[in-house]
């Protein structure tokens, strides 16, 4: 696709602005030169971006497609372009950090005030990475810490620091025949519907192991975005059960009425790590990192290889 770094520009300015003057005004040049440099974008896509409705031009839907591509560029530029001119200038000082599998962080304040209390002229900034993306992330500088615990083919590339286990549990309304139990077997599954994060869903490839116990076979899945909020609503609502990290599921139960039913006589647990790039690390991000420890990690927490 023949497009450039102006197109992005006009995209966004047009979309923002609802017309081809006040864009043009915004960009510094000319109402006519915009207007031209738009109908040859259009030619070259080959379909109009913009529906003109009264006064205003509104994207349509391939302009709102085409939109979402170019703001993310741009805002990335942007991003890039701050982080250049704090390198160049010696002002480099923040800590990007991103939790895997979870929105829900009631622990992160308490790291935020420390941390702070420790450094206070460092930006720490909370960085929308995918789910299943921490790790080339943070290989790609794009992060500096990450909270993980799904496993990745590039975990040998990055120091990984245990931080503590944690068990997954079933998550149901109150009144659900299950919220009695002492544990559930995979039998329990059994013609159940759940409610789960997107990325069970069992067409990925690769696909992740569904979060319930071995030989189970549910009925209906609902995958729903990685929104904890979300998930715990549907099942609130009737919708199904869910599994939750006990840590993420906690906080919900006396709000929303929900019961936590260990699966198994034994916990299901899964360990959580804390996640750098190699080699040394800034003395800023190395207080991070402490102070993550200090609120998440175990007495015994060493760091350890991917393998162990």
């Amino acid at each position: 696709m023949d497009m450039d770094l102006r197109d992005l520009e006009l995209l966004d300015a047009t979309a923002e602005a609802g017309s081809l003057t006040a864009a043009a005004e915004r960009l510094y040049v000319s109402q006519p030169a915009l207007s031209q440099r738009l109908t040859r974008l259009e030619a070259r896509l080959g379909m109009a971006l913009f529906d003109r409705k009264g006064r205003r031009l509104v994207p349509n839907a391939a302009g709102r497609r085409m939109l979402v591509a170019a703001r993310h560029v741009l805002g990335e530029l942007e991003s890039a372009t701050r982080d250049l001119r704090e390198i160049r200038d010696g002002r480099d000082r923040r800590v990007r950090f991103t939790a895997q599998c979870s929105t829900t962080l009631p622990w992160l304040p308490p790291v935020l005030r420390a941390f702070r209390a420790r450094e206070p002229d460092i930006d720490v900034r909370i960085e929308a990475v995918p789910d299943d993306a921490p790790i080339p992330a943070l290989l790609a500088d794009r992060i500096d810490v990450a909270l993980v615990t799904k496993p990745d083919l590039q975990m040998d590339r990055v120091s990984l620091t245990r931080l503590f286990d944690d068990e997954m549990m079933a998550v149901v309304p109150a009144g659900h025949p299950w919220a009695s139990r002492a544990h559930l077997t995979a039998r329990d599954f059994d013609g159940a519907d759940l409610v789960l994060y997107e990325f069970y869903d069992q067409k990925r490839i690769p696909s992740m192991p569904l979060p319930i116990p071995a030989g189970a076979r549910p009925a209906r899945i609902t995958l729903m975005p990685v929104v904890t909020d979300l998930v715990v609503e549907m099942v609130a609502g009737g919708q199904g059960a869910t599994v939750l990290p006990n840590w993420a599921a906690a906080p919900y139960v006396a709000s929303h009425g929900l019961a936590l039913v260990r699966m198994g006589a034994k916990p299901l647990t899964r360990t959580w790590f804390c996640a750098t790039r190699t080699g040394s690390r800034p003395p800023h991000v190395e207080a991070f990192v402490e102070e993550l420890m200090g609120r998440l990690g175990r007495s015994d927490a060493s760091t350890v290889s991917a393998n162990s």
